[in-house]
Order: C-alpha cells, then sequence, then structure tokens
C-alpha cells in the first residue's frame, strides 16, 4: 500500500471536556490540512506519553445517534467515554473520524437500522442497500497520526481491520488494546455480528450469557 502524502496542523485548541457521568478530562484538539478525504477530522490529545512510552491511540467513527443520542442500539457512546478516561490516563491521542454507519452516512446508517428491525444483522443491513459492510478507510487517520508523530502506538480497538490497514499505511501498531464490553439489550445482536462476521475481539461469552 503507497504512503499517504503529509498532512499539516491547521490548528490547535484546548476544550475541557465534561461527560453525563460527572468524568472531567482536559483535551488539546487538532485540525489539518491535506488530509486525503478533505473530512473534517478531529486528533484529541490526553493525559502525557511518558518517557520512552508509546501513545494509546483509539480511532473513533462518529456515531451521531450513540455518541449525542446515547443510543443503545450500538456501544459507540461508551466506547467514546472509555476512550477518553484510558487515553488520559496512559497519554496518547483520541482521533474522531467523520465516518457515520461504518463510512455509509447518517441517513443510510438509519435506513439500515429499519432493515436489522427486519431480522438483517447490521452488514447485510448495508449491502442490501448497496453499500459496503464497512466503507471507512484509515488514510486520514495515518496522516493524522504521522503529523504528530505517533507513528508507533498502541491501539484501542476491538477490530482488526484497523491496525491491518494503519500497519498497511506506515504506522506500526504495538499491540492492540480491546475495549470493555459494552452490552445492552439493544446492541446483543449488533456487537455478536461484529464478533461473528468481522473478526471484533469481544468476549463472546459476555454477550450470550
Amino acid at each position: 500500500m503507497p504512503q499517504p502524502a503529509s498532512a499539516t496542523v491547521r490548528s490547535r485548541v484546548r476544550i475541557p471536556l465534561t461527560f453525563p457521568d460527572g468524568y472531567h478530562a482536559e483535551a488539546e484538539v487538532f485540525t489539518f490540512h491535506g488530509l486525503a478525504d478533505d473530512a473534517e477530522h478531529l486528533a484529541l490529545a490526553l493525559g502525557t506519553v511518558p518517557e520512552g512510552g508509546t501513545p494509546l491511540v483509539r480511532l473513533h467513527s462518529e456515531c451521531l445517534t450513540g455518541d449525542v443520542f446515547g443510543s443503545d442500539r450500538c456501544d459507540c457512546g461508551p466506547q467514546l467515554r472509555e476512550s477518553v478516561e484510558r487515553i488520559g490516563e496512559a497519554g496518547g491521542y483520541l482521533l474522531y473520524l467523520r465516518q457515520e454507519g461504518r463510512g455509509i452516512g447518517l441517513y443510510n446508517k438509519l435506513d439500515a437500522y429499519a432493515l436489522q428491525d427486519s431480522g438483517l444483522d447490521t452488514y447485510d443491513a448495508n449491502t442490501a442497500l448497496g453499500l459496503p459492510e464497512d466503507g471507512r478507510d484509515y488514510t486520514a487517520a495515518a496522516q493524522m497520526l504521522t503529523t504528530l508523530g505517533a507513528t508507533g502506538i498502541d491501539l484501542l480497538s476491538n477490530n482488526p481491520d484497523k491496525a491491518a490497514q494503519l500497519a498497511g499505511l506506515g504506522i506500526t501498531v504495538r499491540h492492540r488494546v480491546p475495549t470493555g464490553v459494552h452490552v445492552s439489550a439493544s446492541n446483543v445482536r449488533y456487537l455478536t455480528a461484529k464478533v461473528e462476521r468481522t473478526g471484533h475481539s469481544i468476549e463472546l461469552t459476555r454477550l450470550v450469557g
């Protein structure tokens, strides 16, 4: 895979974060010029990487329904909250990527939800709409990490495809660190499909009891 073109930092600003449960964190938020997809992705620097340490990095795809409205149909909101705390403790970056619905967009994601209500899983619902199971490309994420000097990382993710794509784009993933299991009655089918269809490192016994 060819190495991505260089990006540059456009701006950086400190933003205090407070989550609904009261957890507070300080983030330095970076924006960029020259990203491959021209999207408005963000990098949040959290905590301090120890001398000689490896930054902990989360690639978090935007999920309006989960991140903002607290939808229980996915685990995105709880993963975001967990990631900010764990990265803050270890030191590293949360990349907030504008890839709603695994890259298919908000309206298409909601259309896919309607198909899931009729019995399809999260991947088959996408393909029934003529869309990819997972349309995400992490070239911009690799550009952001390279620009920030984070070319060797620990990746906070259950998704093996994220690590594989980053490795192909010149980012060394030392360890892939799973997130917690955030299961609810409304997302157990969704999480089970991620394990069975795309090899996510979620402990399936926690999902099926």
